[in-house]
Parts: C-alpha cells; sequence; structure tokens
C-alpha cells in the first residue's frame, strides 16, 4: 500500500501491486539492479502468500537476470532456530503458521542461483535508527532480543553493496 509509506525520496519509486500476481512482481523487477524484501503475513492463520510470493520474486529476477536478493526472514527460522532456545519454542507456537511460510520461503531462495542473503532480524520494534547492532550467521541472542525497523532497513540496505553474506543468512540484534 503506497499510501503508508510517508518518506520520499529522487531514487525511490514507489508502485501498488500484488506479489501473488506474477506479471505485477516481473513489472516492478524488470530493469532493476537489486530486490529488497520485507514481505510478511498479516494474520496468524495458515497462509502462503511469503513462500508464493518469493516464488515469483525468484522467477521474475532470473528472468530478467537480476542477481542480488536481499530477504527479510526471521529469527528462528531455519538454521538459527538451533540458537533459539526457549524464544523458538514460544515463536513456533504463537506464530507456527507464520514461521512454516518462512520455513518455506527460505528453501525457495536457497535453491535459486541469485545471489542472495536472508536476514533474520530478532523481535521488530518501530524504535529509531540507532546505526549499530550485532550481526553474524551463529549469534546467540537473548530471550526478549529487539531490533528496530530502521535498524533492519539499514543492514539490508547496506547488503546491496557488500558481499560478506552473499549466500548466508545472518541474524541481526541489539
Amino acid at each position: 500500500d503506497p499510501a503508508r509509506l510517508d518518506i520520499k525520496h529522487k531514487n525511490l519509486k514507489v508502485f501498488s501491486g500484488d506479489v501473488l500476481d506474477e506479471s505485477s512482481v516481473e513489472k516492478s523487477i524488470k530493469g532493476k539492479d537489486a530486490v529488497l524484501s520485507a514481505l510478511g503475513a498479516k494474520s496468524l492463520k495458515k497462509t502462503n502468500v511469503v513462500s508464493e510470493g518469493t516464488k515469483n520474486i525468484i522467477e521474475a529476477m532470473e528472468k530478467h537476470k537480476v542477481k542480488r536478493l536481499v530477504f527479510e526472514s526471521a529469527f528462528g527460522v531455519g538454521e538459527s532456530r538451533k540458537n533459539a532456545g526457549l524464544l523458538g519454542i514460544v515463536d513456533n507456537i504463537a506464530i507456527k503458521n507464520i514461521f512454516a511460510d518462512k520455513v518455506r520461503q527460505e528453501e525457495y531462495i536457497k535453491k535459486s542461483k541469485l545471489n542472495w542473503i536472508i536476514v533474520r532480524p530478532a523481535a521488530l520494534t518501530n524504535g529509531p535508527k540507532k546505526g549499530f547492532y550485532r550481526t553474524g550467521e551463529d549469534i546467540k541472542i537473548r530471550f526478549f532480543a529487539s531490533i528496530s525497523r530502521a535498524d533492519v532497513a539499514d543492514f539490508m540496505l547496506k547488503q546491496l553493496y557488500q558481499d560478506k553474506y552473499i549466500r548466508k543468512s545472518p541474524t541481526i540484534c541489539y
């Protein structure tokens, strides 16, 4: 929903689309250098919006030879689950449908030939950008760990020109 985005920038083009509509996704990707995505579900009910949307994004990227994909997932999904401890158990009960869809999403990404980076943030907040945070593939985080959406965006944007995490899945938290 473009109306929910209240920032303006000369290099930012905002348009309305549907991630489940292949032609809409293809139109948004054609001619671009990279894709950043923070797809998420609006409900705790069983869904496939994220995984099917991801599949459409990957297909359009491969068709139009767009190589870099920076994708937001969640801490506790995939390999990060082993570091989630009690938090992982709570999340897998409370938001199991969302996590199941994110697991499928990550599988599609990892099977692709793209230069992907799957970013796994701790609990998201609406706090301000601090500009400092911890990242890594195997970092331990505490039960109430969090990260602002602004700092996740900062990290994701940096991945457009950094190669440290290509085909890797870093966690991000304070």
